[in-house]
C-alpha cells in the first residue's frame, strides 16, 4: 500500500464499506463514504448500479425559513455539487410551497407559517447564494414547488397522493411520532409535509426525470415515502440517501453559536465571523470538517491532519478549513481578507495589509469618521493628530487624564505598534491608504478611525 493510501486508510478509522456494493462502486459513492457523507440509503446495490450506468438526476430541498442558507444547508448544496463534479444532473429545489407548510423534522413546536412576500424576498436571498456553489450553466437546474402547487386542487392531491400512503406510516415516523406524543402536539397541516415532500420527488421524477432525492438523516422518512409513492405510481424504482446529522464532538449541533446560526449572508453573519467560526473547531472535529465542507481530496486532508497531529499547536488544519470554507461561500478576495482581519486584530503588523482586510476590521470593531478639525485632535499647521483627544473621542480613555496614564503604561497601540507619552502625536503619513488608523488599548479593545 502507497504512504499516501496508507494515511488516509488510517485517518477514516476503517470506515465500513456500503453494503452489497461490489469492487465497482461508482465515484461519487465512494466519495461520500470516505467523506462520512452516507447514513441510510434505500437499495445500495442498485444505487450503485444506476450511478455507474451513467448521469442520474438528484435533487435536495431547502425550505426559504431566512433570507439566507445556513451552514446546514450548505453539506446539502455541497453533496450537490460533488455529484455534478462526477457529471450528474444537480436539481436544487427552494420550497415555496412547503416552506408555507413547514416541516415537523427536529422540532418541538410549531414553525410559523411565512406570507407570500416574506417568501419571495426568502427565495431571492438563497437563489443567489446557490448561484455561488452550483453551476447553473452546467446543467444544473433551479426549482420553487411553488410553481407546481400553486393550482393543484385538494380533490387531486388527495386522489393521486394521498391514497397512496397510509397513516400507519405517516405516524410511524419519528418527528410526527414525538411531536404527537408533546404536549404541544402537531396540526393537520405539518402532518401533511411528508406528502407534499413525496409529491415533489413525484413531479420532479415526472418532468426531470429526476432518480435520486438527498438529504439530512431526519428527512429519511419524507425521502423514503417519496420513492415509495412514486413506486406506486409509476412502478418504477428510484433512490434516496441521507447523510448523518452533523453535531460536535461535544454532541452539540454544528452550525450553532450563542449568538444563533451561522448564515451565508455576509449582512448576517460577517465574513471574518464566517472565517472565525471555523477557525476555533476543535481538534476533535476539524478533520471532520475538512472531508464535509470543503472540496479537498481526501488523501490532501489526510496529510493536513496528520502534519496537524504533530504540530496542534500552530492550528494549521483550522486555517486550511476556515479559507476554504470561506472561499466557497465568500469567494478567496474575502477569505483573504478576514484571515488578514483576524492576524491585525490579534496584535500583527499591518503595514503590508490590503485594504479589503482593513474594511473587514471595520464591521467588527467600533468605528468612526476621522475628522480634521481642532475638535478632532488636528494640528493643521503640522499636519498630526494629538493621540490624547483621539483616545477620549474614541472612547478608548474616559479623559484626557485616563489616556495619558495608559500611554505611560503603555497600553496604547497606533496601527498595532505601541506608543508613548513622548510621542503622543499621530501624523497623517501614519493614516493606513491615506485613511485608516487602528487604536488599540490593551489586547482586545480597538477602534477604527477613518477619513473620507
Amino acid at each position: 500500500m502507497c504512504w499516501v493510501c496508507a494515511r488516509v486508510f488510517i485517518f477514516l478509522c476503517l470506515v465500513p464499506r456500503l453494503a452489497d456494493i461490489s469492487r465497482s462502486i461508482p465515484c461519487v459513492l465512494e466519495e461520500l463514504q470516505s467523506r462520512k457523507l452516507l447514513q441510510d440509503s434505500t437499495d445500495t446495490s442498485l444505487l450503485a448500479q444506476r450511478l455507474a450506468s451513467g448521469p442520474v438526476s438528484i435533487y435536495h430541498g431547502i425550505d426559504p425559513t431566512a433570507p439566507s442558507l445556513h451552514l446546514g444547508n450548505l453539506i446539502g448544496v455541497l453533496v450537490l455539487r460533488r455529484f455534478q463534479l462526477e457529471g450528474h444532473r444537480p436539481i436544487a429545489l427552494v420550497g415555496g410551497a412547503t416552506g408555507m407548510v413547514g416541516d415537523p423534522s427536529g422540532r418541538s413546536e410549531e414553525r410559523n407559517l411565512l406570507d407570500a412576500d416574506t417568501l419571495a424576498a426568502n427565495l431571492s436571498g438563497i437563489r443567489a447564494q446557490l448561484e455561488k456553489l452550483l453551476d447553473f450553466d452546467n446543467n444544473a437546474v433551479l426549482v420553487n414547488n411553488y410553481d407546481w402547487t400553486r393550482n393543484l386542487t385538494l380533490i387531486e392531491f388527495l386522489r393521486d397522493t394521498g391514497k397512496h400512503a397510509t397513516v400507519n406510516q405517516m405516524v410511524a415516523k419519528q418527528s410526527v411520532r414525538s411531536r404527537m406524543q408533546s404536549d404541544a402536539g402537531i396540526s393537520y397541516t405539518e402532518f401533511t409535509y411528508m406528502l407534499m415532500q413525496a409529491y415533489d420527488f413525484w413531479w420532479l421524477h415526472t418532468n426531470h426525470n429526476c432518480e435520486l432525492q438527498v438529504g439530512g438523516s431526519d428527512q429519511w422518512g419524507n425521502i423514503a415515502a417519496g420513492v415509495d409513492l412514486i413506486r406506486r405510481r409509476t412502478a418504477t424504482q428510484v433512490h434516496g440517501l441521507t447523510w448523518p446529522l452533523l453535531t460536535r464532538s461535544d454532541g452539540t449541533k454544528f452550525g450553532k453559536t450563542a449568538e444563533g446560526s451561522v448564515w451565508l449572508d455576509p449582512e448576517r453573519t460577517s465574513s471574518y465571523r464566517f472565517h472565525q467560526y471555523f477557525m476555533q473547531v476543535t481538534d476533535e472535529d476539524v478533520g471532520k470538517m475538512l472531508l464535509q465542507f470543503t472540496m479537498l481530496s481526501v488523501s490532501e486532508i489526510a496529510e493536513l491532519v496528520e502534519a496537524h497531529q504533530r504540530e496542534p499547536q500552530h492550528r494549521e488544519a483550522q486555517r486550511r478549513l476556515a479559507f476554504e470554507v470561506t472561499s466557497l461561500v465568500h469567494g478567496s478576495t474575502q477569505a483573504s481578507a478576514a484571515e488578514s482581519a483576524a492576524k491585525i486584530l490579534f496584535g500583527s503588523p499591518v503595514e503590508k495589509v490590503d485594504e479589503a482586510a482593513l474594511q473587514a476590521v471595520a464591521q467588527e470593531v467600533p468605528t468612526s469618521l476621522l475628522v480634521r478639525t481642532p475638535q478632532g485632535g488636528f494640528d493643521a499647521a503640522t499636519g498630526s493628530f494629538s493621540l490624547v483627544d483621539l483616545l477620549v473621542a474614541t472612547g478608548l480613555a474616559t479623559s484626557k487624564g485616563d489616556a495619558r496614564r495608559g500611554l505611560a503604561e503603555g497600553s496604547v497601540y497606533v496601527n498595532n505598534q505601541r506608543a508613548s507619552s513622548s510621542a503622543a502625536t499621530v501624523f497623517s503619513d501614519q493614516l493606513l491608504y491615506g485613511r485608516y488608523l487602528l487604536l488599540r488599548r490593551g489586547k482586545r479593545r480597538h477602534h477604527l478611525l477613518r477619513s473620507h
